[in-house]
């Protein structure tokens, strides 16, 4: 099994991406790469999407080794295409709003290393509506595009905690 160019993705936020690709990084040794801290700069303002897709572009062309955490559909392909590796997280619903709510609670006002620095923890109901009423959707969509690309990239599919630790245990051996 090959690792070197890996997109960590989830069904939404709460999936526990950041922390996976965290452990990844650990076990691997690649350095990890939030998107989130690309695409936000301080204040929770939105960086441009040329700015957005040149810092991943940077990181794609100037390093042997990645992981990139983050799902932002529109540089979607750009990632992939470099990618030799997909692993995706599918909590249930229920789970990803639970792990949203109690992050959130967490780090009030703090900053988190998968963000940009200035961009608090933060919440509101536009966010908890959009991750209810886009999931289902989200879900079936990366299924699909996620079988279409199963015959060029190593693709994970982890559904739950023992899947999750199963497969970390298994790449550090």
């Amino acid at each position: 099994m090959i690792l070197k160019k890996i997109m960590v993705i989830g069904v939404s936020a709460g999936a526990g991406k950041s922390t996976f690709a965290r452990k990844l990084s650990e076990v691997l040794q690649i350095d990890v790469y939030h998107l989130d801290t690309m695409f936000w700069e301080p204040g929770w303002i939105e960086a441009s999407f040329e700015d957005f897709k040149s810092r991943q572009q940077k990181v794609i062309i100037n390093h042997p080794q990645w992981i990139m955490e983050g799902n932002y559909r529109n540089t979607f392909d750009m990632r992939v295409e470099k990618a030799d590796t997909i692993i995706y997280l599918e909590k249930p619903l229920t789970v990803c709003l639970y792990r949203v709510i109690k992050r959130w609670l967490t780090n009030i006002g703090k900053d988190r290393p998968d963000r940009a620095i200035g961009c608090n923890e933060k919440i509101d109901m536009a966010f908890i509506k959009f991750i209810c009423t886009t999931y289902s959707q989200r879900k079936k969509r990366t299924r699909q595009q996620l079988h279409q690309l199963e015959s060029t990239k190593q693709v994970f599919i982890l559904t739950n905690d023992k899947e999750i630790e199963d497969f970390l245990r298994t790449i550090a051996n």
